[in-house]
Formats: C-alpha cells, structure tokens, sequence
C-alpha cells in the first residue's frame, strides 16, 4: 500500500503528510482556501460560544479544571484560561454540543469542531498571530480530509465515527505546525495521532458525541506535544497490518487522496458545508424540500395529511429518532427537524428545549413525517450526486400531492450561506450565550490574518 518515492523508496502516507505539513509555505495557500478556512474559523467559534453554554460543555470545563493546569488559552465563551490540552478539549465538547457545527463530504467528517479548537490552543500557547493560525487550520483539514477522501468512507458505513477516527489527525496536524515540529517529529505526532484514534457511531443522541469531539481535539495536541518532547510514533500506522486501512476501512485505501495534497484542495473540493438550523445534517435537505413546498403552493401545516422524506439509507440510520424524549435525541430526529420548521419557520437553537418537544401541535405534526429509502438510492451514482439528498412528498387533506427533491441543502457548499447569514448565525450564537461581544469578535476574525497574536482574543 506504500508509495514508491522517486528514489525507489517506500513513503507512507504519515510520511506524505508529515513533509507537507513542514515544507509548506504560507504563499502556498491560495488565497481562496484561506477565504474558506477563515469562514471556517469564524462560524466554529460562534458554535463554540453558543455551545459553551450547554450542561455538558459544563461538564468538561469542570473535568478540564480538576487537572488544576493554568495556561494562556482561552476556553471559548467564558473568562477561563487553561493550558493548551484543556483548552482544547473544552472548545471541542462545546464546538459540537449542539450539532450545528461543519461537515465535509470528504469523510463525512465534523472537520472543524475538532481542528479548531486544537489550532487555536495551539497557536495560543505557542503565541503565533492570526495568520498562523489560518495556514495551520488549513494544513489541518486538508490532511483529515485526504483520509477522508482515501477512505472513501467505508469507515463512516461500517459504523465507526469519523468524528473521532479522522479528528485526531487533523487536530495533530494543525498543532504541529504551530509547534513549528520538523518533519521527523512531525511524522511521529502523526503516528501517535492515528494509533489513538477511535470513535463508534453509538455515540449518536447522547453527550459521548461532544465528548469524542473534544477528546480528538485533545488527542491530537496531545500527540503533537508528546511528539515534540521526543515520543516516537508508527510512521507505518496507516498501512500496518494492523494499522488504519485494514481496521477501520475493509483493506481498501487510495495512497493518490495523501499524495495530491496541496495539489487538490478538500476545502474547496467537496468543500465545508456550514450548517444553517442546529440538527443533525442529515435532515437538512429534507427540511428545504418541506419549507420550498410549503412556500410554492401556500400550504398550511393544518393542510397536511402525511410527510414522506425518501432519502438515501445512511440518512435513516443517522436519524434515528422518530419519537424523541430529549433535545439531543430531536438533534437525530426527521420528523422534529421538519415538524418545529413548519411550526416556527426554522430550527432555532432555543427550540432544542423540553418545552418545544412537549408542544402538542409539535407531536401531532411529528407523527405525520415519516422516511422511506426507496429504490432510485440504489443506484451508487445517486447517492454519490446527493449523500443526504431527499425527494419529499406532502400528501394534503384535499387529496392532492406536492412533489419536491433536494440534492443538498442550503448551506452546503455549492450553494452557500450568504455573508450576511454566516454573520446572523455567529451574532445568534452569542446571543444564546449571554455574550454580547458578537460585532468585536466579528471584526477581529474577517481580518485574522492581519490580526496579530491571537491570544487573549476571545477573552469574556
């Protein structure tokens, strides 16, 4: 599985990585990537704000302080500082404590709500300035991106998270850099990175899922530390016998995903998808079909007899709450993501509450939304051309039947959120924080690469 070099030599994929990561230059990065990596940025902080003020984003700033390690990096949404590792792990719990951070295709991974939170108490730590810190998100998510895309996401279908698998690495990555690790070091942190990592889909609907997205936040730091004070790791960790391609991915593995880095950009293509309601992806498209049905005929919610969501299998088993008791189970839940926009116009985050799942009009409508994954997602080209794609049918009292179909929803990113909404989504994160620095924080990152040292930003 190991690619022949041109001098005849074997180069793992690590070893791929590990040389670009340290031979790459800022002037490297088109300016267009850094564009989207700074949206990026930008939209994960807001998540992290809004998410600070969750119980379980609580519960690791408590776990995070019994290791009684002050530091100089700032846990998001709070006047907590804590050392790099922590900081690391509390930012990543709450980046993905209310599900409304990024996706990418490439893995079908939440690329952002790990690798943000470790650049960031990485390049605090080690005092770098805003436009380290975007080259090292950049060197993050694309090397947890060509996994991803090497993996062709038959980890992601066999069950495990990639959230955990995948996070690791990236967070290494951007951590490393920042450390300025060489590339022997570099490659070691890599190694370490992957021999951790871990990450099951059981996670789904409960707070393990923030939870693993912190510790993958933490255990890339971790590794890029360890690694800076000597610590060896398997260079060989992807194509080992029993290593990463065998384990998590059947055997199957394309070395050319790690080789075209900096040659073809996972950020650009598939690109992030930024979320516009706070559910679980999955429901996204199916949610525009509804709204776009309901908008074209003028339909009201008392109108509508049934809801039929047909979509490709891995949306069923990703939303795996028909009837939800909690608002981490509604997160995974078709009928809660299309009933509440029906209701209310959209998914807000103040309605992830008890009080809107124990709304009678909410359960009544719930109970006519119903999934299917009919015969057209058989086909792997429709389902390669819409992974959470939906075709969605209202059937209404009078008889009659509206059709729509979704390839991806709005937010995505062939059909992205305008500024002005990415804008509306960072300022209602904070809000829902209690935070009132929205416009301050706003400007500082649109210019983080001439910003300055970034630590002590994000202080409350």
């Amino acid at each position: 599985m190991k690619e022949k070099t041109g001098q005849g030599t074997e180069r793992s994929a690590i070893t791929a990585m590990s040389r670009w990561i340290v031979q790459l230059d800022d002037g490297d990065i088109p300016a267009g990537i850094r564009s989207v990596a700074q949206h990026c940025l930008i939209d994960t902080i807001g998540v992290i704000a809004a998410g600070s003020a969750t119980r379980v984003a609580g519960h690791a700033r408590a776990l995070a302080g019994m290791g009684g390690a002050d530091g100089m990096c700032s846990v998001i949404g709070t006047d907590v500082q804590a050392d790099a590792r922590h900081a690391a792990f509390a930012n990543g719990v709450a980046a993905h404590a209310l599900d409304f951070d990024d996706n990418c295709y490439a893995g079908f991974v939440h690329g952002s709500a790990v690798i943000a939170p470790a650049a960031l108490a990485a390049a605090q730590h080690a005092d770098a300035d805003g436009s380290e810190l975007v080259s090292a998100f950049v060197a993050g998510a694309e090397c947890e991106y060509a996994l991803g895309l090497a993996s062709a996401n038959v980890l992601y279908d066999q069950g495990w998270w990639t959230t955990g698998v995948l996070g690791p690495v990236g967070a290494c990555a951007a951590a490393a850099r920042l450390l300025r690790l060489d590339e022997r070091q570099t490659a070691a942190a890599l190694g370490l990175a992957v021999a951790g990592a871990a990450g099951i889909k059981a996670c789904f609907g409960t707070d393990a899922k923030a939870f693993l997205a912190g510790r993958a936040a933490e255990a890339g730091v971790t590794a890029a530390f360890m690694a800076q004070l000597g610590a060896s790791g398997p260079i060989d960790a992807i194509e080992h016998r029993n290593g990463f391609a065998r384990l998590f991915n059947g055997g199957r593995w394309n070395a050319q995903a790690v080789e075209m880095l900096g040659t073809r950009w996972a950020l650009q293509s598939p690109g992030v998808d930024i979320k516009r309601i706070p559910v679980c992806l999955s429901s996204h498209a199916a949610v525009d079909a509804v709204m776009a049905l309901v908008q074209a005929h003028a339909i009201d919610a008392g109108e509508i007899a049934a809801i039929t969501c047909d979509v490709p299998p891995i949306v069923i088993a990703n939303l795996i709450h028909d009837d939800p008791a909690t608002p981490q189970q509604a997160q995974f839940s078709m009928p809660f993501a299309v009933a509440v926009s029906l209701l209310h116009g959209t998914v807000g985050l103040e309605h992830l509450s008890a009080p809107t799942l124990a709304d009678p009009r909410l359960r009544e409508l719930m109970a006519k939304v119903g999934m299917t994954s009919g015969a057209y997602w058989e086909d792997p080209g429709h389902r390669a051309a819409a992974p959470e794609g939906a075709q969605v049918s209202i059937a209404l009292r009078d008889g009659r039947i509206v059709q729509a179909f979704r390839d991806f929803a709005r937010g995505a990113a062939r059909y992205p959120l305008s500024a002005e909404e990415v804008d509306a989504k960072f300022r209602g994160c904070l809000h829902f924080a209690g935070l009132g620095q929205a416009d301050g924080w706003l400007e500082r990152l649109r210019s983080l690469d001439s910003c300055g040292k970034v630590r002590g930003l994000f202080r409350v």
